[in-house]
C-alpha cells in the first residue's frame, strides 16, 4: 500500500472479527492492517461476505473488534465505550448507506436538518435548504421517503451526510438500490462533495465505476486484505 506524509485519518492495526454461528466461532475478518490519509478517496472491494461491510463498521466504530485496535482521527476507539463512539462519529463522520435509512416520518428536509440540530447547528433549517438544493432536491424538500424516487432518497441521503461537513464520509453500497444512470449521477455527485469539502471519502462497493474514482482500492478476500 502507498505511503503518505499526510496523517491518517483511520488506522486499523492487526483487526480482526469473529462471531459465534451454530458451527462454532465464524472468523469474519482477520489481521487486518490499513491506514486512510485524510483527504484520500478509497475503495473497499471484494465478493458477498467477504468482509467489506463488517470492516467499514469497525473503522466507523458501529461495532467492536474480537481483536485489534482502530484509531478515527487519531482516538482509539477500542478505548471507548458506546457512547464516546458515538459522540466522536457525531464530531467528525458522515454516512450513506445502501438503503438510504432516510426517517419515514419526516420530510426530506425534515431528514436533512435532523443531524444538524444534534450537532447544535445555528441555523439547521437554512443550512438544510441549502444543501438540497446543491443535490437538486429544492423542489422536493416537503416530499417524505415514500414520494420520493430511489435516486432522489440517495440523494436527500448524501445531502444528510454531508450537511455537517464532517471529516470522513463512509458509504455502504451508495449505488446499490439504484438503476445504472441514477448510479452514474450519484457518482459525479459524491465525488463533486468530496472534492468541494476536502473530506474522506471511504467506499464499499460492487460498482467498478465507484472504484475506478477512487485514489486507492482495498481488496479483501475471505476476510483477508490482499495487497
Amino acid at each position: 500500500m502507498a505511503e503518505s506524509s499526510v496523517p491518517p485519518i483511520v488506522q486499523a492495526q492487526q483487526l480482526g472479527k469473529q462471531v459465534l454461528s451454530p458451527e462454532g466461532p465464524l472468523t469474519i475478518l482477520e489481521d487486518i492492517n490499513l491506514s486512510i490519509a485524510a483527504g484520500e478517496a478509497v475503495a473497499v472491494v471484494g465478493a458477498s461476505g467477504s468482509g467489506k461491510s463488517t470492516l467499514l463498521g469497525l473503522m466507523a466504530g458501529l461495532d467492536t473488534p474480537s481483536h485489534g485496535r482502530v484509531w478515527l482521527n487519531g482516538i482509539d476507539l477500542t478505548i471507548l465505550d458506546e457512547d464516546g463512539r458515538a459522540r466522536l462519529r457525531a464530531a467528525h463522520v458522515g454516512f450513506v448507506f445502501q438503503s438510504f435509512q432516510l426517517l419515514p416520518a419526516l420530510t426530506a428536509l425534515e431528514n436533512v436538518m435532523l443531524p444538524l440540530e444534534l450537532a447544535g447547528h445555528a441555523e439547521p433549517r437554512a443550512a438544510a435548504r441549502e444543501v438540497l438544493g446543491r443535490v437538486g432536491l429544492s423542489a422536493r424538500l416537503g416530499h417524505y421517503p415514500s414520494r420520493l424516487s430511489g435516486g432522489e432518497q440517495q440523494r436527500v441521503a448524501i445531502a444528510r451526510a454531508y450537511a455537517t461537513r464532517p471529516k470522513l464520509l463512509f458509504a455502504d453500497e451508495p449505488t446499490g438500490n439504484i438503476d445504472a444512470a441514477t448510479a452514474g449521477r450519484i457518482i459525479e455527485l459524491l465525488f463533486s462533495l468530496n472534492r468541494e469539502q476536502g473530506s474522506t471519502l471511504v467506499l464499499v462497493t460492487h460498482d467498478e465505476r465507484l472504484a475506478r474514482h477512487c485514489t486507492r482500492r482495498f481488496t479483501l478476500e475471505a476476510g483477508h486484505l490482499r495487497d
